[in-house]
């Protein structure tokens, strides 16, 4: 109970700073376009591109964080820990398009260069820092699974690229170059793009049900195999059914034991993989005959010692 109360908590403080940061950075949008375009400024308008995606990100970070909350179903048995992964895919992936779009101004741009209002750029992107650094601050200190640590790269881009445009703003008053607006819309493009493939990688791997990030399934089966009792660990399969929640199955070969002896095994392989590896999620069967098959055992029925599943 306590354990599903703090999960709960978790859910509303997450929730709570998507829908401030949401607001804010709307409010930060209108600001960027209206100087955008006032200032003649290509990286003011860049960064409305990159904040409309900020924006949509945390909108969707924030369904996701309901959808993440709904108990399983007799259709959905996991539940929907698969919705802010596939939320962080879509974010990284609108990023991506964003990107070339800047790319493609910033080509223009340097072929026409245009006149811009530098000390406006400066003072607008400068109010960019403040907020983005507030956003980014409430998000770390909210829960970290890959939905949430989305939206917080966005925001940490945002802060990084504002920063620049303060930087290119004073280039630009002290030297009087205007391709340096366009300049620095291809590096806030380069950050964009850093920032999604990561994303876009590691939500890929989840979906594909690879091993999860940082984990290594030899030193998993190590960990299990110094147990003791345990004789051998073969057909062992790790996966991530979301962000945060790890799961494992696989065959442990033991001696021809009782079940009351055999259940301390299992104990102490299951404490092992939640402290260790922080996997809270198994499926292991016990036998005590060799395997016919080396991928996929196929056990006799009555040889098998136990099947135990758990959550």
């Amino acid at each position: 109970m306590h354990k599903h109360t703090g999960h709960h908590h978790g859910r509303d403080r997450s929730s709570q700073v998507l829908k401030i940061s949401s607001l804010v950075t709307l409010a930060y949008i209108v600001l960027l376009v209206i100087a955008g375009i006032r200032a003649h400024s290509l990286a003011l308008l860049s960064e409305a591109g990159h904040n409309l995606s900020d924006f949509l990100a945390l909108l969707l970070s924030l369904a996701a964080v309901f959808l993440q909350g709904r108990p399983p179903s007799s259709t959905k048995t996991y539940g929907y820990h698969r919705a802010g992964v596939l939320v962080a895919l879509v974010n990284s992936a609108s990023l991506v398009i964003v990107s070339f779009f800047i790319f493609y101004e910033a080509f223009r741009r340097v072929a026409h260069p245009e006149h811009v209002h530098a000390g406006l750029m400066i003072w607008v992107a400068a109010g960019g820092v403040v907020m983005n650094a507030a956003i980014a601050l409430l998000l770390y200190r909210t829960a970290r699974d890959v939905n949430i640590r989305s939206a917080l790269l966005h925001a940490v881009g945002d802060t990084l690229s504002t920063t620049a445009v303060i930087a290119g703003g004073w280039a630009i008053l002290l030297t009087g170059q205007y391709w340096i607006d366009s300049a620095l819309s291809f590096g806030i493009g380069a950050l964009i793009l850093w920032s999604a493939f990561g994303i876009v990688r590691e939500t890929l791997n989840i979906l594909l049900e690879g091993t999860p990030r940082g984990m290594k399934v030899e030193l998993i089966e190590a960990a299990m195999r110094s147990i003791d009792g345990v004789n051998d660990v073969h057909d062992l399969h790790v996966w991530s059914i979301g962000s945060e929640t790890h799961a494992l199955s696989c065959h442990i070969a033991i001696a021809d034991i009782p079940p009351s002896a055999s259940e301390r095994i299992l104990r102490d392989v299951k404490e092992r993989l939640l402290r260790d590896f922080k996997i809270d999620h198994t499926t292991i069967q016990f036998e005590h005959v060799e395997c016919e098959v080396a991928h996929g055992c196929v056990i006799p029925v009555s040889e098998t010692e136990e099947h135990h599943r758990s959550s």
